[in-house]
């Protein structure tokens, strides 16, 4: 019996001695720390800065990412970092640590919008009509930032980390396929950010649970039958059912749905006509409908064919209801998990201090599609502060005015690098902690 407790003792210890030990510190608070120290060292700043120009000023819409996607793997095979390409039309997929299990994943979108910027500045985009409007130019830097960092350090890594440069997010679902392509097949988390304008530089807000909605766009034709303005009973006129289609349509959400569960429905295009004095054969309408779960975004998708085909019947129409699945598929509701998000308030508390991080943020009504990721593997999805110092006033999201204050740069590098290596860690010692349970 002797020989037995001192050999299990002996193994344990063996276990635990060989457990690697990342060497930067056991505290998270420095390892934070240090992560953040290195971004913003000035050589480190100014070459995210660079990058982060050079891709604003190059502009490329989803799945025509090319450029940016060479920019991309330039930069990694300049620090040594294997890679896939292409994933997803465009995308890159690298590789930091060891190739082996644990494996976690840090994600950054790519594409641009068709907006056309409307910022005067040296770096303005180069490509009339496109525009980085969404701050995905600075997320694709802050990855390569944490890349770099992460690069350093590799031999320490106790895992595989995953960075996903994804095309796409904006209403081609770029992450979906990513997925489809079993580029993920082995990541047990993953975690993304969004730049946000109206939060201050060096703050992140976050919570658990449900915190972008789920959303799906419709488009829909209603046909009648054309004629003169003066004389509207020899006609059947579309406009007539189309403007009853939209009235009714707002009651889906007013009338419907549970004033605690927040849903929309939006029609943002109607067209229909060109002349003051005829009425046209068709008109085309079309919007977005939204809520935080699968099951409400179904609802909402049934009911807003059913109004749609019963108005324009009532006023003797016909229509035909698109909801564009194919070009752009709906994206579910973004749903933070439990225990990463304790992770985050960890690591982010240690980096930033406790006053600079909303764990309780009013979920919006806004949608993304890492929510694909996260309907699939455990994820987690956080907000960082890039709001300008300019006296300019804060610009929104997909504004032709947006600014970013590249002083978050750091910021999101250092924390991309330290959620991934946190979790790993952590991932490691409960597989000790297992074993040892189990000796």
């Amino acid at each position: 019996m002797c020989f037995f407790k001192c050999f299990r003792f002996c193994f344990i210890f063996h276990v635990l001695a060989a457990t690697p030990i990342f060497s930067l510190t056991n505290s998270p608070t420095l390892l934070s720390t240090n992560f953040l120290h290195s971004a913003r060292v000035p050589e480190f700043f100014d070459w995210m800065v660079k990058i982060r120009r050079k891709i604003h000023e190059n502009p490329e819409l989803r799945y025509e990412e090319f450029e940016t996607s060479k920019v991309i793997r330039e930069e990694l095979d300049k620090m040594g970092i294997p890679y896939k390409h292409p994933v997803a039309v465009t995308g890159v997929i690298g590789f930091i640590g060891t190739g082996t299990s644990p494996f976690v994943a840090l994600r950054a979108d790519m594409d641009a919008l068709p907006i056309q910027e409307m910022v005067e500045w040296e770096h303005k985009s180069k490509v009339p009509g496109k525009m980085h409007a969404c701050g995905h130019d600075a997320h694709v830097t802050m990855l390569l930032g944490a890349a770099k960092i992460l690069k350093q350090h590799e031999k320490e890594i106790p895992g595989t980390i995953v960075l996903v440069f994804q095309p796409a997010e904006e209403g081609g679902g770029g992450a979906k396929k990513i997925l489809d392509g079993g580029a993920l097949e082995n990541v047990s988390a993953i975690f993304g950010l969004h730049v946000m304008p109206d939060i201050p530089v060096g703050e992140v807000s976050s919570k658990s649970g449900p915190i972008l909605a789920g959303s799906g766009a419709f488009e829909a034709i209603i046909r009648g039958k054309g004629g003169h303005a003066a004389i509207p009973q020899h006609s059947i006129d579309p406009i007539l059912a189309a403007s009853n289609v939209i009235i009714t349509l707002q009651h889906l959400v007013s009338r419907e749905a549970d004033p605690l569960d927040p849903q929309v429905v939006t029609v943002a295009k109607f067209q229909g006509g060109g002349a003051f004095n005829v009425i046209p054969d068709y008109v085309t309408i079309g919007g977005t409908f939204r809520a935080f779960s699968r099951e409400r975004l179904k609802q909402l998708k049934q009911r807003i064919k059913q109004v749609i085909m019963g108005q324009a019947a009532v006023q003797r129409c016909n229509a035909t209801v698109n909801f564009l699945d194919e070009a752009r598929p709906s994206y579910p509701p973004t749903v933070n998990n439990g225990d990463l998000h304790k992770l985050f308030v960890d690591v982010a508390r240690n980096l930033l201090g406790i006053n600079k991080i909303n764990i309780d943020k009013t979920p919006i009504m806004a949608s993304e599609d890492f929510a694909f990721y996260q309907e699939v593997i455990p994820g987690y999805f956080f907000m960082l502060g890039m709001k300008s110092a300019s006296p300019e006033p804060d610009r929104s999201l997909h504004s032709p005015y947006l600014i970013i204050d590249e002083d978050a740069l750091p910021y999101g590098a250092s924390l991309h690098a330290s959620l991934a290596v946190t979790y790993l860690l952590k991932y490691k010692q409960e597989v000790v902690h297992k074993n040892h349970d189990e000796l």
